[in-house]
């Protein structure tokens, strides 16, 4: 049995396409299909239904694809270990989203060096899409992203940075420290959008306003928001790590609104299954918030 198909296999599954899965896989769609073929005669049975333009799994296929992922997995991990690729590397090229470049790295990349001493850093930022593309081409070596699924990966979760509304030190919101959500309406609103799925319960939760909240400012980027807040321009939503040194210093305030209570941004840690483990094992083990308040 070809090695090859059976991956092709894991691959048209997760994605729930076959040109989808030749995209990622870098071959011609015509391929795939050719590889699932093969596979389905080697088994004597269909893998895979139809549905528009949707595929899933036949019953079968079903009870076939856990053993087809822990061959790939098994074989992987034989491949990583005859290749020494579990060692520490000379270079340690980490990807990240923003605010993790902005905000952790600084903060994290001195622990790793006390662990390793001899290991040098590039750092890449950019969006998890990106990463996750520059990690499957060995272009990186871990990635910080928000959540990401994909067969090849381990995957972690590194922080959750809960999403608060931030107000400027003198604004009425800031002395009780509480507000509702409609108490927002006919508030400037500064709204940054980060584009992760965890923003989308922020969206959902304004939905349910009988009048929608006055937003004036869209911004992309965290340090704009909160420079525009700062200004008195307006109020915003932001993860804690990117205000961390402005609350310490009074400059910023947060408020708790019961609404939005428990909402937070999820990164993940990820790298190529079986590859970087001891690298992984440090950083699963570093406490971030007391890595922060040192």
């Amino acid at each position: 049995m070809n090695l090859e198909n059976i991956e092709a296999f894991v691959y048209v599954n997760h994605f729930g396409s076959f040109n989808k899965a030749a995209e990622v896989l870098y071959l011609s769609q015509p391929s795939v299909t050719a590889r699932i073929q093969t596979l389905e005669r080697e088994l004597d049975c269909k893998l895979f239904d139809r549905l528009g333009k949707q595929v899933v799994l036949t019953e079968q296929g079903k009870q076939f694809l856990p053993y087809a992922q822990k061959i790939l997995q098994t074989f992987q991990k034989g491949k990583l270990q005859l290749q020494q690729r579990t060692a520490v590397p000379n270079e340690l090229r980490i990807g990240s989203t923003a605010s993790v470049s902005n905000y952790v790295i600084p903060e994290l990349l001195p622990v790793i060096k006390a662990r390793f001493p001899e290991l040098t850093f590039k750092l890449t930022t950019a969006p998890t899409e990106d990463l996750t593309a520059k990690l499957l081409n060995r272009e990186i070596d871990i990635a910080f992203v928000r959540k990401s699924a994909h067969p090849a990966f381990q995957s972690f979760l590194f922080h959750e940075d809960p999403i608060k509304l931030y107000v400027y030190a003198d604004h009425p919101f800031a002395f009780s420290g509480k507000a509702s959500l409609r108490d927002i309406i006919g508030q400037p609103l500064v709204f940054f959008e980060c584009g992760a799925l965890d923003w989308l319960r922020l969206h959902r939760v304004f939905e349910g306003l009988d009048q929608p909240p006055d937003i004036v400012y869209h911004a992309d980027n965290a340090e704009t928001a909160k420079k525009l807040v700062m200004r008195k321009a307006g109020i915003c939503f932001l993860p804690g790590l990117t205000v961390r040194q402005e609350v310490a210093e009074g400059r910023l305030k947060p408020v708790e609104i019961e609404e939005t209570a428990g909402i937070a941004l999820q990164t993940n840690l990820i790298a190529l299954s079986g590859e970087h483990e001891e690298i992984i094992r440090l950083l699963r083990s570093v406490d971030l918030r007391e890595a922060l308040a040192s």
